[in-house]
């Protein structure tokens, strides 16, 4: 079998997992019933305490490569995303389905978050099966398993403020089509990608701390007393820890 064949079908197709993975974390709302603004408050909490975690542990991953293109990639994302949230503040006319402006801008914002830290995570994929089919199942298998909390994040942003949850599901998959994508050329490119990969780890990492104080955080504050914001964010950061050790 010639090696762009077969090998390239299977790394994309394992990566598409990954990505389908995503929209488990949506699962949980198919059986929640009328959520209240206290709800509203804790479930950005929750979000903001994943998000968090999963961000230093793209830091910390990225640091395993290079310090300095890391801490220039967490820059370039604080720079991108907030550059980003100006202008969709500047454009009054942005609607979904019927969210309200703030909730509309909020929902693109993660989703483009996430989205982005799909790229780095397509990459990792592409790159761990250009050393060996073994490292390539194991590291499949982890992301696949970590992005189910990525889309349970996702959704505690949209279906507290409307989404069905079945879009909301689907809006998770689409967060991370950018895997199957980049796993591909990272296979068969394997060395320029895995040059970059530090920069693009701290890219996803600083966009996803700027969403969690920026965004997050505030807004469960609104909804929730600040003492429960904390408690939430707090449990959330270390089940998210937790979990990422064990998967580790």
């Amino acid at each position: 079998m010639n090696f762009l064949d077969k090998p390239v079908v299977d790394v994309f197709l394992y990566a598409l997992i990954t990505a389908v993975a995503t929209g488990l974390g949506a699962l949980p709302f198919f059986f929640l019933k009328k959520l209240t603004r206290t709800w509203l408050g804790i479930s950005n909490g929750i979000a903001a305490g994943l998000m968090l975690a999963a961000s230093f542990g793209l830091i910390y991953e990225g640091l395993n490569y290079d310090l300095w293109m890391t801490i220039g990639g967490i820059i370039a994302g604080l720079v991108f995303i907030a550059l980003s949230q100006k202008l969709l503040d500047q454009h009054n006319d942005i609607s979904i389905a019927r969210l309200s402006q703030a909730d509309a801008t909020k929902i693109l914002l993660i989703l483009g978050v996430m989205t982005l830290h799909s790229f780095t995570e397509g990459v990792s994929v592409g790159v761990s099966f250009s050393g060996s089919l073994d490292l390539g199942l194991f590291i499949t298998t982890a992301i696949a398993i970590h992005n189910i909390p990525e889309g349970l994040a996702i959704s505690l942003v949209m279906v507290p403020r409307g989404t069905s949850p079945f879009k909301a599901m689907l809006w998770s998959i689409f967060s991370s089509l950018p895997q199957p994508l980049m796993a591909v050329p990272a296979f068969l490119f394997v060395e320029v990608f895995r040059a970059y990969l530090p920069a693009g780890l701290g890219f996803a990492g600083g966009a996803m701390i700027w969403m969690v104080f920026a965004e997050l955080v505030p807004d469960a504050i609104e909804d929730a007393h600040p003492r429960t914001v904390a408690i939430t964010v707090t449990i959330s950061v270390a089940l998210m820890v937790l979990f990422q050790e064990l998967i580790g």
